[in-house]
């Protein structure tokens, strides 16, 4: 059978909590299907990646989604056309030790995609909406997290990346993002990144199979 051969150059930190290993996988994926031929489609390739990894099925799916279940039942949703201010504390939090934490809240009321949808359609602004329920833990785990979303919460909603580090914060205009990313103390990594639509990956695939 035919292999394949990958390297890597990691930009996104570890233990960042932005999906990078997850992303990785997908476009291996993705890659291995075009290069071989294998002529799978997107499910088929979903159902690949989801024992491999929760995120993995989102970024095989290519395009900003509401995600429901482990992470595989999926809806395309029209996302906020912004950028990101992204700030790395320092630290890497452990996934596992985030959800096995004993004052983890698993209570909080479920958001449907029709909650979602209505955000959107009343007020065309999704920046903010909804909640991290892991970011109390974290921020209480690894104080430089909740230094950082203290620090650029000062200009706007700023999160915690899934279940860490990472802190984010979106801006409407890349001129506003640089204006903040050139205030970031110079103790914690930070940058910048535009809001994608689409996977670009996929995009570039189907171009070349016209």
């Amino acid at each position: 059978p035919p292999g394949i051969a990958v390297a890597v150059e990691k930009r996104l930190p570890m233990g960042g909590g932005l999906g990078g290993g997850s992303s990785d996988a997908a476009t291996a994926l993705m890659a291995a299907n075009h290069l071989w031929q294998a002529g799978l489609t997107d499910a088929e390739l979903i159902a690949l990646g989801l024992p491999l990894g929760a995120d993995i099925p989102f970024f095989l799916f290519g395009e900003t989604a509401f995600a429901e279940g482990v992470g595989e039942a999926l809806q395309a949703v029209p996302g906020p056309d912004c950028w990101y201010v992204v700030i790395e504390p320092g630290v890497a939090v452990p996934t596992v030790g985030i959800f096995t934490a004993p004052d983890l809240t698993r209570d909080t009321k479920a958001i449907t995609i029709s909650d979602f949808s209505r955000r959107h359609v009343e007020s065309n602004d999704l920046i903010g909406f909804g909640k991290n329920d892991l970011q109390d833990v974290a921020a209480r785990l690894f104080p430089p997290v909740a230094e950082a979303i203290e620090w650029l919460g000062g200009y706007g909603a700023a999160r915690m990346t899934g279940s860490g580090s990472c802190v984010f914060c979106a801006f409407s205009t890349e001129q506003e993002a640089e204006r903040v990313l050139k205030q970031v103390p110079t103790r914690w990594r930070a940058w910048k990144a535009k809001a994608l639509q689409r996977h670009p990956m996929k995009s570039l695939l189907q171009i070349n199979e016209l």
